[in-house]
């Protein structure tokens, strides 16, 4: 492993749901080889690895995004500098809400969950979700996904053996809490997924959108990109062809490893922007 780069900031990985931070081995490793200090904690009360995951799901019930959102903050505030943040499905929200509060030295966001204000959510997504929404006993409780759903959502152009290997090694099941505050947050007046679109001392942010995703369509991806239009924060987009949610897994995930550094190149290039008093 290279020695992390003095002009590099640290980078901070965020996981989705029903995946938990080793779904960020690959890019774990390709950014480390490149120079940056990479960690990648675990959502609050998620302890041990897949397989004790597994098992110990009592302590995930009632866990919400607030809570969450917190813990990464927490953790950002406790290191010498802003980090730069990559978040993938719920994690890529979670980056979002984190950039909204003025943590962060840039964000980038792959396949995003939706916050409050995208009012049309696709079909492929809401069978991704069925699981949890489908179910309302379960809001409160947790939810594991079964092969068939998780190729779904997750590895739909992956062929049965490495889907089946994927969920093996990646799938764990979890709160159903964050399913129901993201799924009705256009009820509420401030829930918890709400972002100021307009915010323009947030730090730059890139939003990833994969081709063939079902869990978050990249359509659905470009309507958040369009979202931050108004705000004069650098929000840019772009499109991953062939991929499906998991893009970080898989053959190819070079190609999108690539792809956020080139981004990221431009963005640490330039000195971060100090927001006014």
């Amino acid at each position: 492993m290279e020695a992390a780069s003095t002009n590099r900031p640290p980078l901070m990985l965020v996981h989705g749901a029903w995946l938990s931070a080793r779904s960020w081995e690959n890019f774990a490793d390709y950014f480390r080889d490149r120079g940056f200090t990479v960690s990648a904690p675990e959502w609050p009360r998620k302890r041990g690895d897949v397989e004790q995951l597994r098992e110990a799901t009592q302590e995930l019930e009632g866990l919400g995004l607030t809570e969450i959102v917190d813990h990464y903050g927490n953790q950002i505030k406790s290191l010498e500098e802003p980090p730069v943040l990559i978040g993938h499905s719920f994690g890529g929200l979670i980056v979002e809400l984190l950039l909204d509060r003025g943590l962060g030295r840039a964000g980038v966001a792959m396949s995003p969950a939706p916050p409050k204000g995208i009012l049309v959510l696709p079909f492929s997504s809401l069978k991704a979700a069925a699981p949890a929404l489908a179910h309302p006993s379960k809001r409160h409780g947790v939810v594991p996904l079964t092969l068939e759903e998780f190729t779904y959502g997750f590895v739909n152009t992956f062929s049965p053996e490495d889907a089946s290997a994927a969920y093996e090694r990646y799938a764990v099941p979890e709160t159903g809490q964050i399913f129901y505050e993201a799924g009705f947050a256009n009820f509420h007046l401030h829930p918890p997924t709400e972002v100021h679109f307009k915010n323009g001392d947030r730090a730059p942010l890139l939003i990833v959108g994969a081709e063939k995703d079902h869990t978050v369509p990249a359509s659905l991806s470009h309507k958040q990109f369009e979202k931050y239009a108004k705000s004069d924060a650098r929000t840019d987009y772009i499109e991953l062809p062939g991929r499906p949610h998991l893009m970080m897994v898989g053959e190819g995930w070079e190609d999108v490893a690539a792809r956020i550094e080139s981004w990221l190149d431009s963005v640490l290039a330039t000195p971060p922007v100090t927001a006014s008093a």
